[in-house]
């Protein structure tokens, strides 16, 4: 067995590190899109549907930052990292559909 080998013989190598880069690339994708969406909603006159839209962008951008967090710090730890679990799976998706969302929201209204 290869000192970087798990217990059941799977060598996991750089796949913890890859994962970790792309929940980082996962943030900063929901926050470009979160400062957009705040750039528009500022430019023009905003009404009332835009800055609900805007409020419900930057919820999700912060519901997004939580879950990615929480994962990176899980990734960070020594040996396999723990599985992600359902409910994280579920609620950072819903988080990024929400992000998205209010930033059309934005850019629409």
């Amino acid at each position: 067995m290869t000192p970087g080998a798990a217990a059941d013989g799977r060598d996991p190598g750089l796949q913890p590190e890859r994962t970790r880069l792309a929940w980082r690339r996962t943030t900063l994708a929901s926050t470009v899109v979160a400062v957009l969406a705040g750039k528009a909603g500022l430019a023009g006159g905003a009404s009332v549907g835009v800055l609900v839209a805007g409020a419900v962008c930057g919820a999700g951008w912060v519901g997004v930052l939580v879950v990615a967090h929480r994962r990176i710090r899980g990734l960070a730890g020594v040996g396999e990292p723990a599985r992600l679990a359902f409910r994280c799976a579920v609620a950072v998706v819903v988080c990024v559909l929400v992000t998205v969302g209010g930033g059309v929201g934005v850019v629409l209204g």
